[in-house]
């Protein structure tokens, strides 16, 4: 009963952090590929004119950050992560020919509620992803 006691708070310390860790990973992965989905289809649909520039709209850049919030470029639905707005989405050129599209999503720790146990209570349970995708016009 002692070894367990003395063990039991290092085994849930563990469990716990690799099941943050796993969460937020997934989270992650899952708001890159709706990026990279986002930028291929802006690189299908930007207007590539013979100087070499591109021509985002603003229809196009609202349906890419509909692309990578819900999934479908209508914007219907609920979002893929929890907290993701289209406001988060932006779409920018990057030189001749070139665009990047970029995601700033506020991750939150699920165990948040777990009390720091008056250390460091001033630490906040969240931080920020910002992955970017810069792909060419086709």
């Amino acid at each position: 009963m002692v070894e367990f006691a003395i063990s039991i708070p290092i085994l849930l310390l563990v469990l716990i952090g690799t099941a943050e860790f796993s969460r937020a990973f997934m989270q992650y992965n899952a708001l890159t590929k709706h990026i990279r989905d986002a930028a291929r289809y802006v690189a299908s649909e930007a207007y590539h004119g013979s100087t070499g520039a591109i021509i985002l709209s603003p229809t196009l850049s609202t349906q890419a950050a509909n692309l990578v919030v819900y999934g479908n470029v209508q914007g219907t639905g609920t979002p893929l992560l929890p907290g993701l707005s289209a406001g988060a989405v932006t779409i920018a050129t990057a030189g001749p020919g070139d665009f990047t599209v970029t995601a700033t999503y506020d991750y939150n720790s699920i165990f948040a509620v777990v009390p720091m146990f008056g250390f460091a209570s001033n630490l906040t349970p969240s931080f920020q992803f910002r992955p970017q995708i810069t792909m060419r016009a086709l």
